[in-house]
Parts: C-alpha cells; sequence; structure tokens
C-alpha cells in the first residue's frame, strides 16, 4: 500500500495506544484501571478522527496501515 498522510495527531494516537496496550498486557500491571481508561480514551480518538472521512482514510486498509506504521515492532512475512 502507498503510503498515506496520517494526520501526527493521529500518529501519536495510535503510538499511545500500543504503549498503553503493551504496559497493560505485562503480567500484574500497575494502575490498571487507569491504563484500561487510557486505552478506551484513546481507542475513542483513533475511531472517531476526521482523517476517516477523507477520500484517503476511507477504506479499511488505511486502518491496517496505521496500525501496521506505528507497531514499533514490525513482523517480517516467512516467504
Amino acid at each position: 500500500m502507498d503510503d498515506l498522510p496520517f494526520p501526527d495527531d493521529l500518529i501519536r494516537a495510535q503510538q499511545e495506544w500500543h504503549a498503553t496496550y503493551r504496559a497493560l498486557a505485562v503480567p500484574r500491571p500497575r494502575h490498571a484501571t487507569e491504563l484500561r481508561r487510557r486505552l478506551l480514551l484513546l481507542s475513542v480518538q483513533i475511531h472517531w478522527h476526521p482523517f476517516w472521512s477523507t477520500p484517503a482514510g476511507w477504506t479499511p486498509a488505511a486502518r491496517v496501515e496505521l496500525r501496521w506504521l506505528t507497531a514499533g515492532e514490525r513482523r517480517t512475512d516467512a516467504a
């Protein structure tokens, strides 16, 4: 997929979502309730971002591309 022009605030929100998810995924996380609330807030911000109403963000592939771009840990495809 071609690189999409994701807005900086959307990229930051998705990066924060990944970081919060990883913090919540550890055994016995500290401040779990706060982390769950943060994850929910970030999910809402990402889901309702105005970018998804633009032609570039209209396709489901755009959401996948954003998640892949911001995951930090890229997985390589087995050939």
